[in-house]
């Protein structure tokens, strides 16, 4: 005989893996989700270890989910950002990725959490394969987003919308920005699971559903991008040897940079401004005269303003700056970076952290003070934000850029301290997703690679290989367009978390009801 509660039961599903088998999808799933990034771009496969990490979490305990969110984050970030131990060793690298750990353990248990609350709730069909991934998804763009800002402004690095910058759902970053993108990511890649375990809807329905899913993301069209004029743009790349550790004599980096543009000397070019990559310029400007007479040759030999990544001072604080240099009147303008990289430009709560660690803390003798003034230059009367470095993984700064008038995006870097690793490919991948989100073309200038000049689709109008020194010529579009990802800015992320918390609370409320 049918019990009365029977219609409000869940339909039953297959059982929730056991725990060393959970582990191991961890495990592999984490791994998978790391081979969606440069330097291979293998961007299913991120979809694929997605889906596993959240095979994995089901039917956990408390303890449970904290051990697989755990593994899952380890086996992940400890991959990905493997690059930190070429020059700066294991320590620096581990203790990283353990901070990271830490979110994914901690979202391990609200998404396991959706996993079960969730579809007890909302038991029929819909509430199984479409409003349980959604909740799921959401848990997941809560834990990111949290991660991405604190503490100390956070590591936005290796969010799930990073691993598409090679694939078919890039041109969502324009319409939903990072966050919504992630949210698209997890939400189908929680709905694969959800249809595999499903056992009361047939496999026709079940396949009709997920084909229906994946046309509408890669069907949805691109955000149409207005183009308001060109600007001509000489990018170089000085191969430096600028890293940490590097034994140069004083000078020497600005020599590089001053080598690499000097072969456009006699081109006769028109260009409207040259862009040199963050520290190019290893003896500030502004208080050495050598420094500023090699700034003033480059800039009247190719008659154009010299962009220029250098350390300057003001009284007691330095800063990590961009100049924009006109012969014969020195820096016009500039840019002190918002947001300087913790524990690598300044050591947060010196007092508390350098006794830790005195050997290793070390290497970060002085701290840079953060940068009060706006974020874009002005070129001739066309504005260009700037971003150096990390700075591209900073929502909020990209945003205060459009706002603020930029036509067209400079990404100076130095990625010298991390050789021939996956790290600045991964970033110059996030940097062709800041284009698309913002539409605006973007010049990515490194002092070793990968330097890149980027259109507002993504796709790359000329590069440069790594550890080359070079330069870059074109005319590079400028816009005005607003995107829906800029004009929705954090609206869309706080709407997902919200929605998530909430369905999760509500979930535990009235599956509860039903149980009982």
């Amino acid at each position: 005989m049918t019990s009365p509660t029977s219609s409000l039961t869940p339909a039953p599903t297959t059982e929730a893996p056991p725990l060393g088998l959970a582990l191991l999808m961890a495990v592999t799933g984490g791994w998978l989700m790391d081979l969606g990034y440069p330097d291979l771009a293998w961007w299913p496969f991120t979809i694929i270890g997605t889906a596993l990490v959240l095979a994995s979490l089901r039917g956990r305990s408390i303890g449970g989910a904290l051990l697989v969110g755990a593994v899952s984050g380890f086996a992940y970030y400890g991959v990905l950002i493997e690059w930190l131990t070429v020059y700066l060793g294991v320590v620096p690298w581990l203790a990283l990725t353990l901070a990271q750990v830490v979110f994914t353990a901690v979202g391990g248990v609200l998404i396991t959490l959706a996993w079960r609350w969730v579809p007890r709730a909302w038991p029929g069909v819909a509430g199984r394969l479409v409003l349980t991934p959604a909740v799921v998804a959401a848990a997941w763009t809560t834990r990111e987003a949290i991660a991405s800002v604190f503490p100390f402004g956070g590591f936005a690095w290796g969010r799930l919308a990073h691993s598409q910058a090679d694939g078919p759902l890039a041109h969502w970053a324009a319409w939903v920005g990072f966050s919504g993108l992630t949210f698209l990511i997890a939400w189908f890649s929680a709905m694969l699971v959800a249809v595999a375990i499903e056992r009361e809807v047939g496999m026709l329905r079940r396949g009709i559903l997920v084909a229906g899913a994946s046309a509408a993301l890669l069907v949805w069209p691109a955000v149409p991008i207005t183009i308001t004029g060109t600007i001509s743009v000489a990018a170089v790349q000085g191969d430096s040897d600028s890293g940490l550790f590097a034994q140069y004599e004083q000078g020497q980096i600005l020599q590089d940079h001053f080598d690499a543009s000097r072969t456009l000397f006699d081109e006769n070019l028109d260009l409207d401004v040259v862009v040199w990559p963050e520290n190019a310029s290893d003896l500030d400007p502004l208080r050495s005269e050598y420094a500023a007479s090699v700034l003033d040759l480059v800039s009247t030999q190719l008659d154009a303003p010299v962009v220029v990544g250098t350390i300057t001072v003001d009284e007691d604080e330095s800063f990590n700056s961009v100049l924009v240099w006109k012969a014969g009147e020195g820096a016009v303008d500039q840019y002190d970076k918002v947001h300087p990289v913790p524990f690598a430009e300044y050591l947060p709560a010196r007092d508390f952290f350098y006794p830790l660690a005195p050997s290793l803390f070390d290497l970060v003798p002085r701290d840079y003070s953060f940068g009060q003034r706006d974020t874009v230059v002005d070129l001739d009367g066309v504005i260009a934000g700037i971003s150096i470095c990390y700075d591209i993984v900073d929502d909020d700064l990209l945003a205060r850029q459009i706002d603020e008038g930029a036509e067209v995006l400079l990404a100076p870097s130095n990625n010298a301290d991390f050789g021939v690793s996956d790290q600045s490919v991964q970033q110059l991948a996030i940097a062709r997703l800041r284009a698309i989100e913002a539409g605006r073309s973007l010049v990515n200038a490194s002092t070793v690679g990968a330097s890149a000049i980027v259109l507002p689709d993504g796709s790359t109008l000329d590069s440069l290989p790594l550890f080359t020194q070079g330069t870059m010529v074109q005319q590079v579009p400028l816009s005005d367009t607003v995107t829906p990802a800029h004009a929705l800015g954090r609206t869309l992320e706080w709407g997902v978390i919200l929605f998530g918390l909430a369905a999760i609370a509500l979930g535990a409320v009235l599956g509860r009801g039903r149980r009982a």
